[in-house]
């Protein structure tokens, strides 16, 4: 499995390779989102990446297949999944070297903003929302009481091992209940 495929089977609730939007309802207040938001953030996550999810010959659909979730991976962003959804080491250090200004080994939602600034592909702006949206998401869930978003917390998301442990609580959760 790539990393980008451990990012995402935390949703597949059943294990069947394909997460449905329910899964994904389930899991994002699982892990801390309210019931609104998680079915905003399930239905526009799943109608932008289900249908480029759908492998060859099959009919497009809004659920996403864990098998092509590669297909998914898209511009503006960090680049810390390549086109295949493995995990890019470097570029993942290069988003503190070049942007954590205030704490060595994390970011602050400013920092995050002023990196999604320099990341957008200016000939591609529809890419421009699904990256604010899933750093948005990012932050909310990661950060801690003053607001940074650490670095072992962001590679626990890139790798999906961040998603268990905020549905047991066994990391401190941000104290805020508007996502």
């Amino acid at each position: 499995m790539t990393d980008l495929m451990h990012h995402v089977k935390f949703f597949d609730e059943n294990k069947d390779g394909i997460i449905t939007i329910t899964e994904s309802i389930k899991a994002f207040i699982a892990i801390g989102c309210s019931p609104a938001f998680a079915v905003s953030a399930a239905t526009s996550t799943h109608s932008a990446f289900g249908p480029l999810t759908t492998p060859p010959g099959k009919i497009a659909s809004t659920n996403i297949h864990v098998s092509h979730i590669h297909q998914a991976v898209h511009g503006s962003d960090s680049g810390a999944y390549d086109k295949k959804g493995n995990f890019v080491p470097n570029k993942f250090e290069r988003i503190f070297q070049r942007f954590a200004r205030s704490e060595k080994d994390a970011l602050s939602w400013l920092e995050v903003e002023t990196m999604l600034t320099a990341n957008r592909e200016l000939l591609k702006p529809w890419t421009w929302p699904a990256a604010e949206t899933e750093w948005q998401l990012i932050h909310f869930l990661g950060k801690d009481r003053r607001g940074y978003l650490h670095k072992d917390t962001l590679r626990g998301i890139y790798d999906g091992t961040v998603f268990p442990k905020l549905r047991d609580n066994t990391i401190p959760r941000s104290g805020h209940s508007d996502a």
